[in-house]
């Protein structure tokens, strides 16, 4: 069972980021559990999103001790990361958060999706480009199989930025 945090601020593309780590779950046959969770405001306030993926059935869709914690802001590491799993991953936009990770028993990722998606002129994209990065670093699935999920979740009226979603899932999967 994988338990996977997504958090951040609204607007960062949290939510469109952990439903495509839940179809990434159902491509595999897994069991799959997506619960979104967000402030009310419109942007800027709050949002985290809970994905479990599993062989067997999920009990419960609250992640409380993430394996894997994505982070697209400090406020949400400092809240999210001393809950994590010991020997979790954790995977944070270093753009946005210059600290490094507090404790020693996790392995930590530090990615400049932002930079990076303002670099390449896909200001709102450093979500997929941090997907992309999530996806080769705990092996969920390849780059191939990661773009073909992108190509079934990018809605119809938005298939003008397919393209841009595709090339930023590269991005992030070839980051060293």
């Amino acid at each position: 069972m994988q338990r996977i945090l997504l958090a951040g601020f609204g607007g960062q593309g949290i939510l469109f980021a952990g439903k495509f780590l839940a179809y990434m779950g159902l491509h595999d046959e897994k069991e799959v559990s997506w619960l979104p969770s967000y402030g009310p405001e419109m942007r800027g306030g709050t949002a985290n999103c809970s994905v479990i993926l599993a062989e067997e059935n999920i009990g419960s869709p609250i992640v409380s001790t993430p394996d894997i914690l994505i982070c697209m802001n400090l406020p949400s590491m400092d809240k999210f990361e001393p809950a994590m799993e010991k020997g979790g991953l954790l995977l944070y936009d270093s753009s946005l958060i210059t600290r490094q990770p507090e404790r020693e028993d996790i392995k930590g990722f530090g990615i400049p999706a932002t930079q990076m998606a303002s670099d390449h002129e896909m200001p709102t994209l450093a979500n997929v480009i941090m997907l992309g990065k999530t996806a080769r670093e705990t092996g969920l699935c390849d780059l191939s199989t990661a773009e073909g999920v992108m190509r079934k979740i990018v809605p119809e009226k938005k298939q003008k930025l397919l393209g841009a979603n595709l090339k930023a899932l590269a991005l992030g999967y070839e980051y060293q």
